[in-house]
This record gives structure tokens, sequence and C-alpha cells, in this order.
């Protein structure tokens, strides 16, 4: 079993501490050299995010060392500063690339799309990651830029979804993202999409009725939502017409994809107990997947520490903790390796449904009969 450490608060406050977690700054620049030099450079985001951070994982194995969680805020802005930056970065990268791509003679049209389908890769891994992030934080300038971040990818009722919907009711049928025992990716998918703007938009309306305000009142963030997808759209549009709005919407495609193969793994199978009455028990570290490798969390900042995140959703990335397999169940490779396992269904289901089982016998050996749970509409009462 993994032992694990503490890290203290003076180590977190020093910069070098924090700097491998700006690994991400080092994308932008590969996607203007794909840009630059065409050919086969035009595929280094996906190579580099995918399967370089997979190598490297096995290189560097997992990480034990938990932060002290008491660390004040201004210990953590050398952290919490790749976060900030991130928007101006990646609004320069996107909107920069489509004013360059097609306008560059030298890139036929399927190296513009590989090209492309990278920019949503880390519009999607780190963008939507990182907006994750900002969205989760009291600071309204924080919360803004991750509004910014999701209109660069024409999901920004993410936000009001995840915090309205997904925090609430995790691991039960009110939620669409966690994914059902045996629901392939490629059926959670369609279902995902539909589900989850539906169910951000009637939270958002719930929650202007309690105030007795209409659901078409200018409080509801989905108006600020269309307004910055509608100015994305427009300026994509401005830069370089048809090409540069298709552009956009396919990068957005892809990142909206990155985004729920990662929120499919996270959940998969897990369910919290049903009490009675449309009650479930309330959400614990066991009811995420958790992942200790140590590139792929310096890229992710963390996200994979994902039982600590749905237990303690407060906390800055730097102070999620890590957990045993005795507290929280493990995957057995980080999220680069494991998305693209849940691309390809059965190998999917040999990998994770016999730790499902065992997640099952080792945390609620009194339920007998999983049945009502693997549905994707549950029939237990909410």
């Amino acid at each position: 079993m993994q032992q694990l450490h503490t890290i203290p608060a003076t180590q977190l406050s020093r910069w070098q501490s924090a700097m491998p977690f700006w690994l991400s700054l080092a994308l932008p620049p590969l996607a203007a050299y794909g840009a630059w030099a065409g050919g086969w450079n035009v595929l280094l985001l996906p190579l580099v995010t995918w399967y370089l951070f997979a190598a490297a994982d096995a290189a560097l194995g997992r990480d034990s060392g938990n932060a002290d969680p008491d660390t004040p805020d201004e210990a953590l802005r050398w952290y919490s500063l790749v976060t900030r930056v991130w928007a101006p970065v990646q609004f320069v990268t996107l909107f920069g690339l489509l004013w360059y791509v097609p306008r560059a003679d030298h890139l036929g049209t399927p190296e513009t799309v590989a090209l492309f389908f990278g920019v949503g890769v880390i519009t999607g891994t780190i963008g939507i990651n990182y907006s994750h992030e900002l969205m989760h934080q009291r600071n309204r300038w924080e919360r803004w830029l991750g509004d910014v971040l999701l209109a660069m990818v024409l999901y920004s009722h993410f936000r009001s979804e995840h915090l309205l919907v997904h925090h609430r009711y995790v691991g039960t049928p009110r939620d669409p993202v966690t994914a059902r025992y045996n629901e392939g990716f490629h059926r959670f998918f369609p279902r995902v999409l539909r589900q989850s703007l539906a169910s951000a938009l009637r939270a958002e309306a719930r929650m202007l009725a309690r105030k007795g305000r209409p659901w078409w009142a200018r409080e509801n963030p989905f108006w600020r939502y269309w307004a910055l997808q509608g100015s994305m759209l427009a300026l994509a549009f401005a830069l370089s017409g048809w090409a540069g709005l298709a552009l956009f919407l396919w990068q957005a495609v892809i990142a909206v994809w990155q985004l729920e193969l990662v929120n499919y793994v996270e959940h998969y199978g897990l369910t919290r107990k049903h009490l009675g009455d449309g009650r479930y028990e309330h959400v614990q570290p066991h009811h995420s997947w958790n992942a200790s490798h140590r590139a792929s969390n310096w890229l992710l900042i963390n996200l994979q520490r994902h039982s600590d995140h749905h237990y303690k959703p407060d906390r800055r990335f730097p102070l999620l903790q890590t957990y045993t397999d005795r507290e929280a169940p493990q995957l057995p490779y980080g999220y680069p390796v494991m998305t693209m396992a849940a691309m390809v269904p059965p190998l999917w289901r040999r990998i994770m449904n016999p730790r499902v089982r065992a997640w099952r016998r080792q945390h609620y050996p009194e339920i007998a009969d999983w049945h009502p749970y693997n549905k994707a509409r549950n029939p237990l009462p909410r």
C-alpha cells in the first residue's frame, strides 16, 4: 500500500514547488510551431498530451505527498497564477491560429483539420480543466476568467451544471455526468450532452423561482453565457470568415469530447447508497475514482485527485489530497491512458468492471441486488 506524507506550507510557498504545474504553457508554442512547420508537426499537441505524459507517468510513478490542507491562499500564489494567465494565453493562441491558418498556403485541408483537432485537445484538456478550477473560487475575477474559457469552446452551461447539479447529485440518477455501470462512452456522450444542458437550465430556473423571478430574468447567467459565446463566434467569423467559424466549431467539439471523456472516467460505476424516500448518503472520497500519477497531475493541476475534490470542493488544486486504496478506489493509469481506453468499450469493461465489483464488495457488502443502480434511468425514488 502506498504510504502518504504531508508537505508543509513553507515548502508549498516556494515558486519552485509550483513550476511543474506550469508545464501546460509549453503547449501553445507547440501549436504555433505545428502551424508554421506543417506536415506531421500538426500532430504534436495530441502526441504530447496523450502519449508523452502517459510515458512520463510510467517513468515517474505516483505522488504520495499531501499538502497541508490548512495552507493559506497567500502561500499558493504561484499555483493560482497559472490558472489566471491561461485564459489570455489560450485566447491569443486560438484566435491567432484562426487568423493565420486559413491564410497559410503550406497547410492543406488534412493538416488544418489535424492541427485544430490538437487545438481542441488543449482547449478541452487544459482550458476547460482550468475553468473548472476557476469556477470553484469565491473571487469574481477568477470566475469570470472561467466563463471566458468555457465560451471559447461553446460549453458555458458547464459552470451551472457542474456547481448546481453535478456536485449535489453525483453518484445518483439525478446526475447526468455519472456514468452508469456497463454504459459505454459512445452511449454516455450523446446522453450527457442532451441531459446536462437541460439540467443546467432547470437548475438556474429553480434558483430564480425561489427568489420570485422568472427564468428570463437578467440574473440568469445563461444571458452572459450566450453573449460570450456569440462574441467568440463573431470574432472567429470576423478573422477568417466561414473557414474561421468552421475551425472554431471543430476545436470546440473536440474540447467538449475531451471533457466528457474525463467525466466518464471520473465516476464510472460508482454510486451513493440509496437510503429511502429519495435520499442518498453524503458524498465521501470513495464515490470518485482517484489517480495519483505524478506527471498527468502536473498537466491537469491535480484533477485526478478527484476523490478529494468532491469531498472538499472548495479546496484549491494544490491542496487536494490523495488517498490510499482503502479510502478511495484507484485508477490503474492516469487520465491520458484511461480516456483512450474509454474509447474502446470492450477494453474499458475488461479493465474497469472488475474494479467496480470489488469496490461494491468493499464498501457495500450489504447490497445484494445492484440491478437498480446499474440502469441509466434508475427506478429508485428521487
